[in-house]
């Protein structure tokens, strides 16, 4: 006898939603795909004044949109797995103790890291502080990934100087951010408009 087993809707749903877009090289294909990220990083910008493109690079560094992204386990004598070198997680890949900042300063009860919303939420608030402590200007991509990589006493300490790779990888944050903001460009008013009729 051949048996069915029927999931339930809500948690299809949720793994469709938790899939990383198809295309995250094409921002207008990534919003097409997940209808509710425009609005969701559009809000975030609106709240803490960081450009949507310069969240959206930021994540796309940090998880490749991917919200249940975790570092790498390594495994000891082979085949025991071992303690990940960071507790960073989600699509922000937000340390614990960051992520706990952020929920007493300026997060809702019950945000999680794995909740794209949330994340987009997290980035704007920890760009706007490092804007705000460190003077660093909303639209600067390369600066406040530095500092969001770095922890913002690293970012004054320079500690980004003795990294060459990662300021390359900084370099090519603010790229995508420039990329972003090109495609960004030319379907705005189609995302904007796509909101009208609900």
């Amino acid at each position: 006898m051949i048996k069915f087993f029927i999931l339930p809707l809500s948690f299809m749903l949720t793994a469709c939603t938790a899939l990383p877009p198809k295309n995250s090289d094409n921002l207008c294909a990534a919003f097409n795909e997940k209808e509710d990220w425009y609005d969701d990083a559009k809000n975030a910008a609106t709240k803490w004044g960081v450009p949507i493109e310069v969240q959206m690079a930021i994540m796309h560094q940090e998880s490749r949109f991917v919200a249940d992204a975790q570092p790498p386990r390594p495994w000891l004598l082979g085949f025991i797995p071992w303690f990940r070198a960071s507790s960073a997680y989600g699509y922000a890949q937000a340390k614990d103790e960051t992520w706990d900042n952020y929920l007493d300063k300026a997060g809702g009860w019950g945000a999680d890291r794995d909740d794209f919303s949330d994340a987009a939420d997290f980035i704007g608030w920890y760009c706007h502080t490092s804007h705000r402590k460190l003077g660093i200007p909303l639209t600067d991509t390369k600066r406040l990934y530095l500092a969001y990589h770095e922890g913002q006493g690293g970012y004054q300490r320079h500690t980004y100087n003795q990294k060459p790779w990662l300021l390359k990888v900084a370099d090519k944050v603010a790229l995508r951010a420039k990329l972003y903001q090109r495609q960004l460009g030319g379907c705005k008013n189609q995302l904007e408009s796509r909101n009208s009729f609900f």
